[in-house]
C-alpha cells in the first residue's frame, strides 16, 4: 500500500533524469506533483507517464517556486516529499519509509535523508561530501524552504525530526557544458548571499547558523562565520586544500579531482570573482549593491 506522501518535483528541461526519479518513487506514495518552469524538451511527455497532476509557473528561485508548490498545490496527504529530478530514492530508503512512516508519532513531523551524490557515474564518497543529511519529508503544513537565492533548505516550523538510515541518490545525467553552465548561475546568486552577509539588502528567515547545532546548521555556520571572513580569492584555495587533500577528496579518482577541482575550487573562485565585480561597480559609481546586482543580473 502506498504511504500518505505527496511527493513535488521541480523541472525543466528534465528529460535526461526525471524518468529515472519518478521511478523510483513508484508504488510508494500517493501522489506526484510536477511543477515545471515551461519546459521545450521532452520532460512533460515522460512525466505524463506518471502523473496528471502538472502545474507550469514562471522560475524566479528554488526556494520561491518550491514555497508558491507548497502554497498552491492541492495537496491532500499527510506527509509531503521534496525531491530534485535529478534525484532518485533507493530501494532500501523505500522499505525503510514503508517501515517507519506509519508509526511515527505525532511530535515527529520531519524527517532527514542522507544524500549520496554521484558524478561522472562515480560516488563522491569523500572530501566531506558523503554524507548530507537533508530535511525531504515533512508533515504537511508543518515545513517551509528558506528565502535566499542559493543553498536553501527546509525548515521545521514546529515538532520533531527523525534521521533516517538510508539514501537517496543525486546523479545528473546532463554534461559538462551543462554543468559549468549552471554553476556560472548558481554562483551568481551565492554571491548576491554573502554580499548580503555584509549589506544586509535582504530579510532571511530560515535555518540559522549554529556550530553546535545540526549538520547544516554547523555548515552554514563556518561558512558565514569563517569561510566569508577570509579574504576575496585566497578561501577558494584553502578550500580546496581542505576537501581534496585533509577530507580525503583525492580518493574519489579521476572523477573525484574534476568534482573536487570544479565545485570546491573553480566554482568558488566564480563566486570571489563575481562578489569583486559587483562590489568594484558599486565603488566606481556610487551606487547601492542591489542596484548593481539587478543592472549586472537582472537580480532584484
Amino acid at each position: 500500500m502506498n504511504l500518505s506522501i505527496s511527493v513535488v518535483v521541480l523541472t525543466y528541461n528534465e528529460e535526461k533524469n526525471i524518468e529515472g526519479c519518478l521511478d523510483s518513487i513508484q508504488n510508494l506514495v500517493a501522489d506526484i506533483f510536477i511543477v515545471d518552469s515551461y519546459s521545450s524538451d521532452n520532460t512533460l511527455e515522460i512525466v505524463r507517464r506518471y502523473t496528471n497532476k502538472i502545474y507550469q509557473h514562471p522560475f524566479e528561485n528554488y526556494a520561491k517556486q518550491f514555497n508558491w508548490a507548497l502554497q498552491n498545490l492541492p495537496i491532500k496527504t499527510e506527509w509531503i516529499m521534496r525531491l530534485d529530478a535529478d534525484e532518485k530514492v533507493t530501494p532500501e530508503l523505500k522499505n525503510e519509509l514503508l517501515e517507519k512512516l506509519p508509526v511515527l508519532s505525532d511530535q515527529q513531523t520531519g524527517l532527514y535523508l542522507k544524500r549520496r551524490v554521484y558524478f561522472m557515474g562515480k560516488w563522491i564518497k569523500h572530501g566531506g561530501y558523503y554524507p548530507t543529511w537533508l530535511l525531504r519529508v515533512w508533515r504537511r503544513g508543518k515545513a517551509y524552504c528558506e528565502e535566499r537565492w542559493m543553498d536553501e533548505h527546509m525548515k521545521i516550523i514546529e515538532g520533531d525530526v527523525l534521521f533516517l538510515e538510508n539514501d537517496i541518490i543525486d546523479e545528473n545525467r546532463k554534461d559538462l557544458h551543462w554543468w559549468t553552465g549552471k554553476h556560472n548561475s548558481y554562483a551568481t546568486r551565492e554571491a548576491i548571499d554573502i554580499l548580503n552577509l555584509k549589506y544586509n539588502f535582504l530579510d532571511y528567515d530560515g535555518v540559522s547558523a549554529k556550530f553546535w547545532g545540526t549538520q547544516e546548521q554547523r555548515k552554514r555556520w563556518i561558512k558565514e562565520k569563517i569561510y566569508a571572513n577570509l579574504p576575496l580569492f585566497v578561501r577558494p584555495f584553502f578550500y580546496f586544500i581542505f576537501r581534496y587533500v585533509i577530507k580525503l577528496g583525492f580518493l574519489d579518482g579521476k572523477e573525484g579531482l574534476i568534482w573536487h577541482f570544479l565545485q570546491g575550487f573553480w566554482y568558488r573562485f566564480l563566486v570571489d570573482a563575481k562578489v569583486y565585480e559587483i562590489k568594484k561597480r558599486t565603488e566606481a559609481e556610487h551606487k547601492a549593491v542591489r542596484d548593481v546586482i539587478y543592472e549586472l543580473y537582472g537580480i532584484r
